[in-house]
């Protein structure tokens, strides 16, 4: 005897469902529940406002577009989120505003043990806003999209090394960044 065990579908896969129909409606509501972070992720790699939401934008469309290739394996916000990036990717290729270096020397990459245990008050965008986009751009690849110095190299075409390098300079100069507005932040208490 077969037994048929009837699942209750997600709000997420019935919306993915709508989708994949073409429904308008449905593509509001996706644009409603993603846009807000999709735009941040967007603006971590692009520093202009109006670009960063240009490429969510775009980005959308291509899920709109692409929705069919979702095979309901993974988590649906990460393969909206990897479409976001790559139109943030796709978007700085075009401008040609990407100049890699594989230079290292001069750079300390180890905060003092008293700037670790230190609570630090910043705005994340405000200090990522403050790195030249070659670095910001593998930092949020490595830092926050968790992909390795490999596949990072593959996306950008560098080298194994430039990746690391530019993530090498990021994190250098992000410490330099907040020690900065740690001192002036001291200094207007002090």
């Amino acid at each position: 005897m077969k037994l048929f065990v009837l699942t209750k579908k997600s709000k997420e896969e019935i919306l993915i469902d709508r989708l994949k129909k073409n429904d308008s409606i449905a593509q509001k509501e996706l644009y409603d529940l993603f846009s807000k972070k999709m735009l941040s992720i967007c603006r971590s790699y692009i520093k202009d406002i109006h670009f960063a939401e240009d490429c969510m934008i775009n980005g959308f469309c291509k899920v709109y577009h692409h929705i069919q290739k979702f095979q309901n394996k993974g988590s649906f916000e990460g393969w909206v989120r990897r479409i976001m990036v790559n139109e943030c990717l796709t978007f700085l290729r075009a401008n040609k505003t990407l100049i890699y270096v594989d230079d290292v020397r001069g750079f300390n990459d180890d905060f003092d043990e008293d700037d670790e245990n230190e609570e630090l008050n910043f705005n994340v965008q405000e200090v990522l806003d403050q790195l030249a986009e070659p670095y910001r751009l593998v930092f949020n690849l490595y830092v926050l999209e968790d992909y390795s110095h490999q596949e990072i190299s593959e996306m950008l075409n560098i080298s194994l090394s430039t990746s690391k390098t530019q993530l090498f300079r990021a994190k250098a100069k992000l410490k330099e960044i907040v020690l900065l507005q740690k001192k002036k932040r001291n200094e207007k208490e002090g």
